[in-house]
């Protein structure tokens, strides 16, 4: 999960690695993927062969896309609840299709096939289109490999900070949402494990600020509200308004953020520090990337902003760090930094997470490190009053006290407003021995 975004690569879908086909028979008996059909079949009887992508190189032999199948269904939609036609999109991959450890390794009864889940994706279906658009197995195949690369699962209420537009060049529909899929079931058993389907939903810049301020399901469930998007939250890539437009539903993202906060406890993003003494910045911590890391992995998994929980909200850490030292290091002062996409997270950090007595982590993109700001309540930390900046090997965590988090709250505004920042723009809390300086992306 990370908030700098790069150009995604592009994926050919009628090149060499992947061809539009009705046929989608393998040529051994793969259990999973029978009962993933079965399961399609109950839903679309009339559709027995669709059109599907597929995979020519499989991705266990070295192909480069990790989905073997993406299966695309005519659906009528439905009339009386004002559903328009669509496309609807399924992926078979993230699951496991074959239970011989090819891919993915064997599960035991009641446990989750593969990764768990496929996704699923619903296209307005435009009036004089005959077949579907095999962009949206483009995006599939993408969100697929961060699975299959980074090991994180996508959950309904994620986000993916996808930045860039959606089947075509205008389009506002540049964000990402998941959600639950609405006609499929919410857990499958198959004969290699338990599998869920997961929708992926297009959403603007406004839509997805929305969920990451507040929370994901809560804004899918206004989404499920608004024409262009409705209860089964069809993407329309033509659709020109937000839902933050609508006076109604801005006042219930207000209303919950300041009831709940926000439930987005970290993302990734280009940060690093150095500790400080007499405002004078002494030495800088980007810990380098092991030789054996896979470049083309790393870049890959910085694409995506997903959301993700490096802690419990108990303060207790996850096993993000579990395999590096114990050391611990006290710093007098410290200097962070972040890029502008980051530093536009700050106001969430505090006013949706440590105003509300809860942690936030950056995760940095450049190196195995991540920094935690941390309200006084959180349990577990290891940062105390009087050592608010404290290094476990990777790891640095920020205490940020009641007093500071209302001067910082007040400050960082400014990446709220309309107002261009000049970059590089640093805030400076000389009481604190702390500052913070963001740069351009």
């Amino acid at each position: 999960m990370n908030v700098n975004m790069r150009e995604k690569e592009e994926l050919e879908f009628n090149g060499p690695c992947n061809k539009v086909n009705n046929d989608m028979t393998p040529s051994t008996r793969a259990l999973g993927l029978d009962a993933l059909h079965s399961v399609c079949r109950e839903l679309y009887p009339d559709q027995t062969n669709p059109l599907t992508v597929t995979a020519i190189l499989k991705f266990w032999l070295g192909g480069p896309d990790p989905l073997d199948y993406i299966s695309m269904y005519e659906n009528p939609g439905n009339p009386e609840l004002g559903i328009p036609p669509h496309w609807h999109y399924i992926s078979l991959g993230l699951s496991d299709l074959h239970g011989d450890g090819r891919l993915h390794a064997k599960s035991m009864p009641g446990q989750p096939s593969g990764f768990g889940f496929e996704l699923t994706f619903r296209l307005l279906r435009e009036p004089e289109e005959k077949t579907p658009p095999t962009w949206p197995a483009n995006v599939m195949q993408q969100l697929a490999k961060y699975v299959f690369t980074s090991g994180n699962m996508l959950l309904p209420g994620d986000h993916v900070s996808w930045h860039s537009p959606l089947g075509k060049e205008n389009s506002r529909i540049t964000q990402i949402l998941m959600a639950k899929d609405p006609q499929l079931p919410e857990s499958v058993s198959t004969p290699h494990g338990l599998v869920s389907f997961v929708q992926i939903v297009g959403v603007t810049p406004e839509e997805l600020q929305a969920a990451q301020h507040w929370n994901g399901q809560g804004m899918i469930n206004l989404l499920k509200t608004v024409p262009g998007c409705g209860p089964w939250l069809i993407t329309n890539v033509n659709r020109a308004y937000s839902a933050m437009e609508d006076p109604m539903v801005a006042e219930q993202v207000q209303n919950g953020i300041e009831r709940e906060g926000s439930n987005l406890s970290g993302v990734s993003a280009k940060c690093w520090w150095v500790q400080m003494e007499n405002d004078i910045s002494l030495e800088s911590y980007r810990e380098k990337k092991k030789d054996s890391d896979d470049e083309d992995d790393g870049d890959l998994i910085n694409k995506f902003g997903i959301k993700t929980e490096s802690m419990q909200d108990d303060g207790s850490r996850d096993d993000m760090f579990n395999n590096y030292s114990p050391t611990v290091k006290t710093l007098p002062g410290l200097h962070l930094s972040f890029n502008l996409e980051a530093g536009r997270i700050l106001p969430l950090a505090i006013k949706g997470r440590i105003m509300h007595g809860r942690h936030f982590t950056f995760k940095s993109v450049l190196s195995h490190t991540a920094t935690t700001f941390v309200a006084p309540s959180v349990t577990g930390k290891f940062v105390s009053s009087d050592k608010p900046f404290v290094v476990q090997g990777p790891w640095l965590q920020v205490l940020i006290n009641d007093e500071l988090a209302v001067k910082m709250a007040e400050e960082f505004q400014i990446f709220n407003s309309l107002t261009q920042v000049q970059l590089p723009k640093t805030f400076s809390w000389p009481d604190y021995n702390l500052a913070i300086t963001i740069v351009s992306d």
